[in-house]
């Protein structure tokens, strides 16, 4: 059984779960301390950037859990990551919604200081899992969403500009629905993906 190419399948299984714990570690801290943040701060574009760090996490979750299946078992886990996404997003649409009413302070300097180390943070995710962004459908999920969150932690930055330089809290709520909206569109690329990675293995 020495050709049969399983030594190299059980390497390749070993490296993605080995990248996807590192990964879900710094998402699972990074969600902690950035809502902690982000709700002291009464910032919607932090709160929204730690709640897709929270379903990052879970999306590597599902991922780990993906490693070694058949690809139907992979693609239903990335069309799960996918959903789980979308309820993220409305989740951060319904916060913009309520602080657009109840009114939000958010604090320009917390933004930017806590924006700085989640781009960071994220960065660090993005070259880990750059590697596997043409592999498996589970890994492209997780790299999709791991160059969403660079994207997200961005705008979160210059979103902490504005209301420094404005003294304004519409900056902080326009972050806070972009990044929904990235989020989204990062759902609806991998839910299509995933879908039909499961209509081709049905020929299979």
């Amino acid at each position: 059984m020495s050709g049969c190419g399983c030594g190299n399948i059980e390497i390749t299984n070993k490296e993605q779960k080995n990248v996807l714990v590192v990964l879900l570690a710094i998402n699972a801290f990074m969600f902690v301390f950035e809502v902690s943040v982000g709700w002291y701060a009464q910032s919607t574009g932090l709160i929204a950037d730690s709640f897709d760090m929270f379903a990052d996490a879970v999306v590597y979750g599902i991922a780990i859990y993906a490693i070694g299946k058949s690809i139907q078992e992979k693609s239903r886990a990335a069309l799960l990551s996918g959903w789980f996404q979308c309820a993220l997003a409305i989740f951060i649409i319904t916060d913009v919604a309520r602080r657009v009413f109840v009114g939000s302070e958010p604090v320009s300097v917390l933004m930017l200081v806590v924006g700085i180390i989640a781009l960071i943070a994220n960065i660090s995710c993005l070259v880990l899992i750059n590697k596997h962004k043409d592999g498996e459908v589970h890994m492209r999920a997780s790299w999709i969403f791991s160059k969403n969150d660079v994207i997200a932690n961005i705008g979160v930055i210059f979103g902490g500009v504005l209301v420094w330089l404005f003294g304004s809290r519409w900056p902080d709520l326009i972050v806070g629905s972009l990044i929904a909206l990235i989020i989204l569109n990062g759902a609806r690329c991998i839910i299509i993906e995933a879908n039909k990675e499961l209509d081709n293995s049905k020929y299979m």
